[in-house]
C-alpha cells in the first residue's frame, strides 16, 4: 500500500489528555510523530469537570511534570482557583488541585504541542489499524482513505470508541456532547484478537452563572501562596486574584423530583448495562444507594475567566431533560437557573488491560500501545500519565532502547499501571492514595526528587529543569547538615517552646532534634534563633527546601520503614520470569494460579505476587521452578 505522506516513528491516535502527553513525549524525545485527531480545536478538551488534580490525582500531575510532561505546566498557566486538599492530614495525603479555565487549558496545551519540533498534526478519523504478517503494527487507515505508516502506534480513544450518549430515553452516537463517536477501530482490534468491554461515565448539566442566586450558598475561596503543579512555575495568583466557587445542597424535595424520573432513567430501566465509576456516582445513583441521606453537597464551579458557563459538580445525571430541569430549579439558589447543556451518560469501548505490558505496549501486536480510558481508567490525570509513559516507550522502542517501567515504590504512575495489568478493572479505575502502599515515599512535594533524573536521562526533562533539580538537591543536603550540626540554647528557644505548648530545654541540643515535635514547625525554630535563620537563608530562601527538611525529619522513622519495604519488593521485582513459560505444565500451581498467570504473563516475581487469585504458595512453587 502506498501513502502520500512520509513514514513516521510514532503515530498518536486521539488528542485528549492521554494523546496530548503521548505526542508531546514522543516528539520531545526526537521521534518523528504524527498526531491524528478528529478535531484539532478540541485538543486536551476537558469533557467533564474543568479541574486538574485532587486526591492522589495531584500527585500524578506532579510526577508527569517531573518527568518532563505537559499537564502541570498547562494547569499552572490556566487555573482560576488553587487549593491543597487534605492539609489537616499528614504530608503523604496532601494533594494539589486547581479549578481550570476550560477553553484556555485546551488552547495552551495546543500551543505547547505546536512548539514541539518533531510533531505533525492531522485532523482525521482513524478507522483501521494496519499490521503485517508478523503481527507488527505498520500504521493506520483514516476515513479519508489515506494510509499513514509508522514504526509504532499509540491508541488513546477515550470515550469515543463506539460511544453512545444517553439522556433519559434518548440515545445517540457520540464521543462527548456535540462530537461524533469513532467507529471502526474497536472492530479492527477485535479482529486482531483483543478482548473488548464496555464502561460508562457521566457528566452534569452546565448552567448560566448569571441565572444562579449565590446568596444562599457557602463561598469557597482559593488559597494564598498556592502550590504549583509544575516544579518550573515561579508563582501563581494569590487568593484575591482567583475566582471563587460555592457549595450548594440538595434536599428531600429535590430528591423527590429526581425519583419521579427513575422509571425513565437509562441506569434503572436497563438501557445502560455498563458499570460506571463507583467513586463518582450520578445524583440518581447517590439517592438510590444512600436513601438515608436527606441532602447531598453540590460544588458550583466557574468554567473560566471569560464565560458565565458554570459546572455543577456532584449532579452528574442521565435522567430525562425535563426531570433534570425541574430538579435543578428546586435546589435553593437555582430557582431561575438556565440550563445551557443537559447532563448525560456515555457508554464506550475499553480493552481489558491484562492485554498490555507494563510499558503499555500490547501483548498481541508488536509496536501497538494503549493509553488512557481505552485501558479502563477514568480521569484526565490517569489518562495523561499513561499517555506520557506510552509516548516515552514508543519513542524508546523506535530508538532501540529498553522501555521505562516505573516501580510501585517510585511513582503513583507505577502503581496505576501495575494495578491495571495485575488486578484488572470491572469499573472505571481512578487513583487514590490508599492504592499506594508506599505513599509516604510518593508525596506530591518530592516528585521532582524522585523522577527528574529519569526524565532527563531519557531526553524529555530539559537541561534547565535538571539544573534546577540539582540545585534544590544540593541545598537540601546542606540544610540537613546545618540543622544536624547547629546547637540551639534554652535562652533562645524556651520562650517559643512555652508559647507553642511544648516542654522547654534542660540543656543545649542540636536544632534537628526539635523538628519532630508535633507542636513545632521549622519556621518556629528560625524565628526563635535569628542566627540559625541567617545561616539557613544563606543556603536557600526556597520554602520548598525547608519543607523537605521538616517533612523528612518529622517522618524519618516511617520513611525508613517504607524504604526497607521498597527494597524487599525490589528484590522480587528483579527476579525476571521467562515469557515463554507454560504455566499449565507446572502441576503444583493451583488451577486458578495457572489460569491467571497464563492470561497476564507477568514479567517478574513481584508482579506475579500482586495478581488477584495467585496465592503465596503459587509464588513459592514458581520461585522453586525458576531456580531449577
Amino acid at each position: 500500500m502506498d501513502s502520500l505522506y512520509p513514514t513516521y516513528d510514532v503515530i498518536v491516535v486521539g488528542a485528549g489528555h492521554a494523546g496530548s502527553e503521548a505526542a508531546g513525549a514522543a516528539a520531545g524525545m526526537g521521534a518523528e510523530t504524527l498526531l491524528i485527531t478528529m478535531n484539532l480545536d478540541a485538543i486536551a478538551k476537558m469533557s467533564c469537570n474543568p479541574a486538574i488534580g485532587g486526591v492522589a490525582k495531584g500527585q500524578l500531575v506532579k510526577e508527569i511534570d517531573a518527568l518532563g510532561g505537559l499537564m502541570g505546566k498547562v494547569a499552572d498557566k490556566t487555573g482560576v482557583q488553587y487549593r491543597m486538599l487534605n492539609r489537616s492530614k499528614g504530608p503523604a495525603m496532601w494533594s494539589p488541585r486547581c479549578q481550570s479555565d476550560r477553553a484556555l487549558y485546551s488552547k495552551k496545551m495546543r500551543e505547547e504541542l505546536e512548539k514541539k519540533e518533531h510533531l505533525t498534526f492531522r485532523q482525521d478519523n482513524v478507522i483501521d489499524i494496519l499490521t503485517n504478517d508478523n503481527n507488527k503494527v505498520t500504521g493506520v487507515r483514516t476515513q479519508t482513505g489515506q494510509n499513514f505508516f509508522s514504526e509504532t502506534v499509540i491508541l488513546n480513544s477515550g470515550t469515543f470508541g463506539n460511544g453512545t450518549i444517553h439522556i433519559g430515553e434518548h440515545q445517540f452516537g457520540g464521543g462527548r456532547s456535540g462530537e461524533r463517536a469513532s467507529i471502526g477501530v474497536s472492530a479492527a482490534l477485535e479482529e486482531l484478537g483483543f478482548e473488548v468491554g464496555r464502561l460508562k461515565t457521566g457528566t452534569p448539566p452546565r448552567l448560566d452563572g448569571r441565572s444562579i442566586d449565590y446568596s444562599s450558598m457557602e463561598i469557597q475561596y482559593g488559597e494564598d501562596n498556592p502550590t504549583s503543579f509544575s516544579f518550573m512555575t515561579d508563582s501563581l495568583p494569590d487568593k484575591d486574584e482567583q475566582l471563587t466557587c460555592w457549595i450548594a445542597e440538595t434536599d428531600e424535595n429535590v430528591h423527590d423530583v429526581l425519583r419521579s424520573g427513575f422509571d425513565r432513567s437509562p441506569m434503572f430501566n436497563g438501557r445502560i448495562k455498563s458499570p460506571g465509576p463507583r467513586y463518582c456516582p450520578s445524583i440518581e445513583d447517590k439517592i438510590n444507594r444512600f436513601e438515608d441521606k436527606d441532602s447531598h453537597q453540590l460544588f458550583v464551579e466557574p468554567e473560566g475567566w471569560d464565560t458565565y458557563e458554570t459546572y455543577l459538580n456532584g449532579f452528574s445525571t442521565s435522567l430525562p431533560e425535563d426531570v433534570q430541569y425541574k430538579a435543578l430549579r428546586t435546589i435553593k439558589g437555582f430557582e431561575n437557573a438556565v440550563m445551557l447543556r443537559p447532563g448525560y451518560a456515555i457508554e464506550y469501548d475499553f480493552f481489558f488491560p491484562y492485554q498490555i505490558h507494563r510499558s503499555l505496549e500490547t501483548k498481541r501486536v508488536d509496536g501497538l500501545f494503549f493509553a488512557g480510558q481505552i485501558n479502563g481508567t477514568t480521569g484526565y490525570e490517569e489518562a495523561a500519565c499513561q499517555g506520557l509513559m506510552a509516548g516515552i516507550n514508543a519513542a524508546r522502542k523506535v530508538q532501540g532502547e529498553r522501555p521505562i517501567v516505573l516501580k510501585r515504590s517510585e511513582a503513583y504512575i507505577g502503581v496505576l499501571i501495575d494495578d491495571l495489568i495485575n488486578k484488572g478493572t470491572k469499573e472505571p479505575y481512578r487513583m487514590f492514595t490508599s492504592r499506594a502502599e508506599h505513599r509516604i515515599l510518593l508525596r506530591q512535594d518530592n516528585a521532582d526528587l524522585r523522577l527528574t533524573e529519569i526524565g532527563h536521562d531519557i531526553g524529555l526533562a530539559s537541561d534547565e529543569r535538571y539544573e534546577q533539580y540539582k540545585k534544590k538537591k544540593e541545598e537540601i543536603d546542606e540544610m540537613f547538615e546545618l540543622f544536624s550540626e547547629y546547637t540551639v540554647y534554652p535562652e533562645k528557644m524556651d520562650p517559643m517552646l512555652e508559647d507553642q505548648g511544648t516542654s522547654t530545654l534542660d540543656q543545649p541540643v542540636k536544632a534537628d532534634s526539635l523538628i519532630p515535635r508535633p507542636q513545632l514547625t521549622i519556621y518556629d525554630l528560625l524565628e526563635a534563633d535569628p542566627e540559625l535563620k541567617e545561616k539557613a537563608h544563606a543556603i536557600s530562601e526556597n520554602p520548598k527546601v525547608l519543607d523537605q527538611i521538616e517533612i523528612q525529619t518529622k517522618y524519618q522513622g516511617y520513611i525508613e520503614k517504607e524504604f526497607e519495604m521498597a527494597r524487599e519488593m525490589e528484590r522480587k521485582e528483579n527476579m525476571a520470569i521467562p515469557q515463554e513459560i507454560d504455566y499449565h505444565s507446572i502441576e503444583s500451581l493451583s488451577t486458578e494460579g495457572q489460569k491467571k498467570l497464563n492470561r497476564i504473563r507477568p514479567e517478574t516475581i513481584g508482579q506475579a505476587g500482586r495478581i488477584s487469585g495467585v496465592s503465596a504458595s503459587d509464588i513459592s512453587v514458581l520461585m522453586i521452578y525458576l531456580k531449577n
